[in-house]
């Protein structure tokens, strides 16, 4: 897997990573690990439509304190 981003970083805990694997079928291809070793894959036009929706505010609600 290519490794894209880790989330957090800022401990050495087994942070969340997204990783793309580009030997996954394609509506798997996008890899997103917990730091429990779980994992969750979604084609890439899913994974599109979650950063569209992040990028237009429809998650700010979910970070907002």
């Amino acid at each position: 897997m290519r490794h894209i981003a880790t989330f957090c970083g800022s401990c050495n805990c087994g942070c969340p990573e997204l990783h793309v694997d580009d030997t996954a079928a394609p509506e798997k291809r996008i890899v997103i690990t917990d730091d429990f070793g779980q994992r969750v894959q979604m084609s890439v036009d899913q994974f599109s439509d979650l950063v569209a929706s992040a990028r237009t505010g429809v998650l700010d609600e979910l970070v907002a304190g």
